[in-house]
């Protein structure tokens, strides 16, 4: 029975990463991964979605070559098989990437199976059993698929199978109209496909603010695609060879047909086949991991990092929690989950960056709230590029004169953002940004003006 220092059970954001310094610690460290090396982000999620998006945008930007003085030949086409083979090659640079990494650095091992606990200690990986005082669960998440009628008797995809699809689909449903269901419908609308997201709540996006969910509406509308709100009971069924998707919503026909279905109504974590529950790891009733702020599980020698415990759903939070694990464990830096701002973005065209709070969210804690906002369409840069959608908003607190939070939905949202990120975390009072001299033309020189015109929620 091989003896480690540290196991990491998944090669996500945070399990390469912590492998790498533990090792470099010196300790012996064993990292196991059953399926790809990269986890979601590499493989499913972020590389190879953010490399569609670009592709999308050069068939959009083509298109409206003509708006900017540019004249091109004849029709914009897409071939699918070769973005496919793009999408693929970037993806397989950067697993490859990794893979190399882990197996060249000193005192690591990787493991190609699926691990199991057997004891609080010991973990049965393939055929082996392993051992170690500390062991990092880092098995992230996958698609959730619902118990909606008719499911079983149709063909359906989720993220991750849409990365396999090589042609281009007729008619593309999505259900679901967050994150994930808005850029694949922007991106396939794009590529050609005729789009129809199906959303049961009352408007897209439901988390943000209502001023963000109506523009990013806007958006998806003025490139053709059709968004069906408040589809409060909705049921699938194979029609031929289309799939029919009824919908009890206020208003539109009670079906719609397309040639794909897409599922994009959430995840779930990937806790369900590690023996979990026989060495008494807490989880809650969605199943992810219960951790404190130092990412420990109430087992001593266990913590969860990444997708599974329910702290964050992105790339960026799986690395903070690697950060946040290391510095414990290495550096006597005794950092925790809420010294985090929450911060992440929508990868439509335009793109939505998003710092600290909502509206509602203020609202709630009880805040004094100043708001300043700008639309696009008083942007110069943003004028100049032919991109107006959108606009910038910050909040801040009345009293205290700390931000609270921002929406910037438009070009370089997702860039201009941690301009006001970086000045939360520094706790800094919004003066300090307002008397800022930013650099002309960019979209980041209007942050001092928002903050010059603030106003009472």
């Amino acid at each position: 029975m091989p003896d480690y220092d540290a196991i990491i059970i998944g090669t996500g954001q945070a399990g390469p990463s912590l492998a790498m310094r533990l090792a470099g610690a010196g300790m012996r460290v064993a990292i196991v991964e059953r399926k790809l090396i990269g986890g979601t982000c590499i493989n499913t999620g972020c590389t190879p979605t953010k490399t569609l998006v670009a592709s999308a945008y050069a068939a959009q930007m083509a298109r409206r070559a003509a708006e900017y003085g540019v004249m091109v030949g004849g029709d914009v086409g897409v071939d699918m098989q070769r973005v496919k083979a793009r999408k693929d090659a970037v993806v397989a640079q950067w697993r490859q990437g990794l893979g190399a990494s882990l197996q060249g650095t000193a005192n690591c091992t990787l493991y190609s199976a699926h691990a199991r606990f057997v004891s609080p200690r010991e973990v049965s990986v393939g055929t082996e059993l392993l051992r170690a005082e500390r062991i990092f669960i880092n098995v992230g998440g996958r698609a959730f698929v619902p118990p909606m009628a008719g499911l079983d008797h149709v063909r359906f995809l989720t993220n991750s199978s849409m990365m396999e699809l090589a042609e281009l689909p007729r008619h593309l449903v999505i259900v679901g109209g967050s994150y994930i269901g808005l850029e694949f419908g922007q991106m396939y609308r794009r590529f050609g496909s005729e789009v129809t997201i199906v959303e049961m709540g009352k408007r897209l996006i439901q988390r943000e603010d209502e001023d963000v969910s109506l523009a990013i509406q806007d958006i998806l509308a003025r490139e053709g695609i059709a968004v069906r709100t408040n589809a409060t009971c909705i049921s699938v069924a194979r029609q031929s060879d289309e799939v029919a998707v009824q919908v009890d919503c206020t208003s539109g026909a009670p079906e719609i047909r397309g040639s794909h279905l897409l599922l994009a109504v959430g995840r779930r974590p990937n806790t369900d086949d590690l023996g979990l529950d026989d060495i008494g790891v807490a989880r809650d009733g969605h199943g992810y991991i219960t951790v404190d702020e130092q990412l420990r599980t109430n087992v001593p020698g266990i913590w969860a990092l990444g997708d599974c415990n329910g702290k964050g759903a992105f790339t960026h939070t799986a690395y903070n929690d690697f950060e946040i694990v290391a510095a414990n464990l290495l550096d006597n830096d005794p950092r925790r989950l809420t010294d985090r701002i929450a911060a992440y973005a929508l990868y439509i065209d335009p793109p939505l960056g998003r710092a600290g709070m909502t509206e509602a969210q203020a609202r709630q804690a009880g805040r004094r709230v100043l708001v300043g906002k700008r639309p696009m369409t008083r942007v110069a840069r943003a004028v100049e590029r032919g991109e107006t959608q959108g606009f910038m908003k910050v909040l801040v607190d009345g009293d205290t004169r700390e931000i609270l939070g921002a929406a910037i939905l438009g070009p370089g949202g997702d860039e201009v953002v941690h301009c006001v990120l970086d000045l939360m975390y520094a706790k800094a009072p919004y003066t300090v940004m307002q008397r800022a001299m930013h650099i002309h033309p960019t979209v980041a020189e209007l942050l001092p003006t928002i903050l010059g015109e603030l106003k009472p929620l």
